[in-house]
């Protein structure tokens, strides 16, 4: 199916049917419920994380990041920029590279992958210098507004084909699995899996094809999700928390690393952790199942498969508190990512709130 969407995209098909007739009236039923559980509590506005971050390390010579994408790129759901992805990855990156990162979001809380052509555009005028590398975190709303899964990967493919054009190293992650939100019942809970899934694999072959890597962040934000939903969902029952947020960054920042040649670790492949060479879609398609698998494209049909070393949150008081990022501690979040990833010390310099 991912392969269908995908050649749909590429070939200008239209939209491809997921489900059939039989189960629509259950299905609406099912969608009333969830609507009147999900959005139940406030989500407040995303805080402006845009700044520079890792100053310990220098106020020259930046590495620009761009975040792009919807109300998870933005960081919905929490109260402090340091506790937005963006942020947590600008200061993972500068703890990393030991440089300073310069990070400009413009991701729109609500958007869908066909308002990403007004984002890249917003993006590469901003500044005269093209951004070093960006990561795109969209999806949910296409699968929750219905938007045809041909059109949506199409704008995606759009986007990082720009980003690469103007210099940029593309990140992206992948649609995640809305099947883990808690006031979603059966049979829309397996429903929204499957198409979220489908979703997600077929990002990654088109985002492979325009030379971006893929991380999944769908089975991230399941079983963990499953386990924790009071500690990693927000208020609103929908947006990720303050520690669902660090729980996806440390996911992503050893790709958004190793994309710039800052990881440790290279593309040799690690049997022990099922690392493989699969065709694009196969890989694609073992991703969007397995939390955290990063898919990287060599020559065509192969990509690298592969499961990148990180480091959990520890549940400790410590980490708690930083996560939460507490109204005296506005840095904990960004320096508990940086120092759980690296093992060691970071000083990171957080931009004026």
């Amino acid at each position: 199916m991912a392969r269908r969407i995908a050649a749909g995209a590429a070939y200008g098909g239209g939209s491809i049917g997921l489900l059939g007739a039989a189960g629509v009236g259950v299905l609406l039923a099912e969608v009333q419920l969830a609507k009147r559980s999900v959005g139940g509590g406030v989500a407040p506005v995303p805080p402006r994380g845009d700044g520079w971050y890792g100053l310990a390390f220098g106020h020259t010579e930046p590495l620009r990041m761009g975040m792009l994408g919807d109300s998870t790129a933005a960081g919905q759901g929490v109260r402090r920029a340091g506790q937005t992805p963006g942020a947590l990855l600008a200061s993972g990156l500068a703890a990393v590279a030991e440089r300073p990162v310069d990070l400009r979001n413009v991701a729109l809380p609500g958007a869908r992958s066909d308002d990403l052509e007004r984002q890249v555009t917003q993006l590469l005028s901003a500044t005269s210098h093209p951004p070093d590398v960006c990561v795109i975190m969209i999806g949910a709303n296409d699968v929750t507004h219905r938007m045809p899964a041909t059109e949506s990967v199409r704008c995606l493919a759009a986007a990082v084909r720009r980003l690469r054009t103007a210099g940029a190293e593309v990140v992206v992650g992948t649609c995640p699995d809305l099947g883990t939100i808690e006031p979603v019942y059966q049979p829309l809970r397996w429903v929204a899996r499957r198409v979220s899934r489908q979703l997600a694999a077929a990002q990654t072959i088109v985002a492979v094809e325009q030379g971006g890597r893929t991380v999944s962040l769908g089975d991230l934000l399941g079983p963990e999700f499953a386990a924790n939903p009071r500690e990693l969902f927000g208020p609103d029952n929908y947006h990720p928390s303050a520690e669902g947020y660090a729980t996806a960054a440390m996911a992503l920042l050893p790709t958004l690393c190793a994309v710039l040649g800052l990881w440790p670790e290279t593309d040799h492949l690690d049997a022990s952790r099922d690392e493989d060479m699969l065709t694009v879609a196969k890989a694609a398609s073992a991703a969007a199942a397995e939390a955290g698998t990063e898919v990287t494209g060599v020559r065509a049909p192969w990509a690298l498969l592969k499961h990148r070393r990180r480091r959990h949150l520890l549940p400790t008081a410590d980490t708690r508190a930083g996560a939460a990022g507490a109204a005296d501690e506005p840095e904990g979040a960004a320096e508990t990512l940086a120092e759980q990833a690296l093992g060691k010390e970071s000083r990171i310099t957080r931009p004026p709130r």
